[in-house]
Formats: C-alpha cells, structure tokens, sequence
C-alpha cells in the first residue's frame, strides 16, 4: 500500500478542481468579527502557508476547512464538493496540532494505528500500515516506545505519520513546530517539505513565524483582521509587499511614509526598502548618487553584531530611522556609534506600497 496521494493526469482539456476552494468564507463570535469575506484556492499538491500574527483569523479558517467551527456565511468545498454543513469526520482531511495529542499509554505504532482502528481495520493491517508510515517518517525504529521516551522533534513526526497513515486528500497544519527549540525546528521545516515533496499531499500549515512560512510554502496568504492582505509566492511577499503592513510583518524592512519619500526619494506616497539592499561607505565618500541610485547621509545609532553580518541602525539628518544589513566580512567595518556615513541604494529596489494597511 503506497502513502502517497498524488493524482492520476487528467484528461486534456480537463480542468482539476482545487483542493480547496474557499468563497465569502466569514465567521463572528458575538460581536467579533474573526474571519472577513475570505476567497481563496488552494491546489491540488501545493504546500500553501497561512501566516499572520495571533488574532489576524489564520486558524479560524483552517478550524472551518477543517469543520471544527461552522462558517457564519460563505462555502468551503474540498476537491469540487462542497462540504460547508459537513462534519469534521465527513470530510478527507486531517489535522496536526501543535500539542500532537499522543496517547502517553499507547506504544508509537499504536498511536499512529489509531485511525485505522477506529475505521475497523483489522489488525495486522493496520500495524503494516502504521509501520509503513513510521518508516516514511523515518522513525520505525521507536515503533514499541512510549511518547514519553522521544523528543519533541520524533513526537512531532508520530503526530505527522498517524497523519498520513489515513491518507488524506488535505493535510492540516496548526502551528506544528511552535513547541520546538529554533534548531530543532529549522531541521523539522527541512524534514517536513522534504514529506510533502515524497507523499504529494495538500499541505495547509499555519504559523506565526514569517521566516518558517518563506522556507516552506510554495505560496502564502498574509492575514490580518481576518482578511487576506496578501497571496503570492514567497519571494513575491518578500521582494514586492502590496501594502505597509505586509512590508512590516514579513521581513524587517525600511518604510518611509510620503513626506519621507519626498525628501530622499523625490515621490511622494509610501514606500519601502529592504536593509540588505542598503549599502553603507564613510563620510568621506563624497561621489554623487549615479543613475538610478538614492543617496543619503546618516549617524550610526548602534551596531548588532548577528554572527553571519551586523545590523546597523541609523538616522538621517531629516529624523529618519533607517536600518541596514551588512554581510559578514571577517573583519570589523568600523562603524560605531555616532559615527556619519554614507548610505546609498538602487531605486529599483524600492517598492511602492499602497496606502492601504
């Protein structure tokens, strides 16, 4: 019995509908509006990140694709079906909390056979199958142990194999790695694309944490106040934000409002710069902004050395706060405190935001 799901080819001029598809999805608690008229598709095969900060509405939709909460107007439909009124075990998905919720008296493999007992399987088949799945995971070797007796890293991926076991059509991902030390969790985020690749499975992970959902996705939903600010992929977040507060949540960027702008760039309206793309010289650089290039002067405020560069914070003469990032040479810079340098940066790495937050 083979784990993965991926569909046959269809027939050309077939169109596959979306794994998901979402549409007018809302959802209020009283008088709190939690998710806001959300449309959204989501592929067959795509590993689709939902990212924003708590209260943003991220895991209120994922808990209605799911069917733990019922949508207060707006449909759901799970591979062309529409399954909005359906019940949680009524629908082709499964769900891995952040908690992992193993049984503590249940050996690893009974764990992860759990669901196939409750369908009935018999019991030869589904220990193969959840050693199947055990193996995919990497982890058939603490088959007979106790949760107990693994890290948080191997609990982690016995909550993804008694996951997959079921092969669902969608995958659900509830901040998974949030209980994990940052080590172990850069090595899961590498582990998990990796399982998503192997099995073809829909992934649906939320999170929080803007670095973790760049390293995973294929595309991102930013949310805020229940709404979706942003879709795309991940470079595209990244490199061209649509407002100032994507701008703001994914990444460390600089945002120069319209009278800033004014001054250092000649436009008016909001715009952004990210601190990689600024580069700093001494004072003593004199030589002019060439073409298609800003340049400002500015006072060191402090200098973070981060190991593989520093971040260096800086104020212009106008007042305004800037932040740059130098790549690690090996050897000190020389920028300190109070010091003046040069700032420079192409204007094609400028991004125009809308006025929109």
């Amino acid at each position: 019995m083979s784990l993965s799901t991926s569909a046959p080819a269809e027939p050309a001029g077939v169109v596959e509908a979306p794994a998901i598809s979402i549409r007018g999805l809302r959802k209020t608690f009283g008088d709190v509006v939690a998710v806001d008229d959300v449309d959204l598709d989501i592929a067959n095969g795509e590993f689709f990140s939902m990212l924003g900060p708590s209260g943003s509405g991220k895991t209120t939709v994922l808990r209605m694709i799911a069917g733990f909460e019922r949508p207060t107007a707006g449909r759901i439909q799970l591979d062309g079906v529409d399954v909005t009124a359906a019940a949680p075990f009524e629908r082709d998905v499964h769900t891995v909390f952040q908690d992992y919720a193993l049984f503590p008296h249940m050996s690893v493999v009974d764990n992860v056979a759990y669901g196939l007992r409750v369908r009935g399987e018999r019991t030869k088949a589904r220990r193969e199958r959840a050693l199947q799945a055990l193996e995919t995971v990497r982890l058939a070797h603490v088959a007979g142990r106790r949760p107990s007796q693994l890290s948080g890293g191997q609990r982690q991926r016995v909550a993804l194999a008694r996951a997959i076991v079921l092969e669902p059509k969608v995958l659900l991902l509830d901040e998974p790695l949030g209980a994990l030390d940052l080590k172990l969790r850069e090595q899961m985020q590498v582990e998990l694309k990796q399982l998503q690749r192997e099995l073809g499975i829909t992934f649906v992970f939320v999170t929080h944490d803007q670095e973790e959902a760049l390293t995973l996705s294929d595309r991102i939903a930013v949310f805020d106040a229940g709404r979706i600010q942003q879709l795309g992929t991940p470079r595209e977040i990244y490199e061209q934000p649509s407002s100032a507060y994507v701008a703001g949540f994914v990444g460390t960027t600089n945002l120069l409002d319209s009278a800033t702008s004014q001054w250092i760039l000649g436009v008016a309206g909001e715009h952004a710069v990210r601190p990689e793309r600024l580069r700093l010289s001494p004072a003593t650089d004199t030589e002019p902004a060439g073409t298609g290039e800003v340049r400002v002067e500015a006072t060191v405020v402090e200098t973070i050395y981060l190991g593989t560069g520093s971040r260096v914070h800086l104020r212009t003469d106008g007042g305004t706060e800037l932040i740059a990032l130098e790549q690690s040479t090996g050897f000190d810079t020389g920028e300190d405190r109070g010091d003046t340098v040069t700032v420079r940066f192409a204007r094609a790495d400028v991004v125009s935001l809308s006025s929109g937050s």
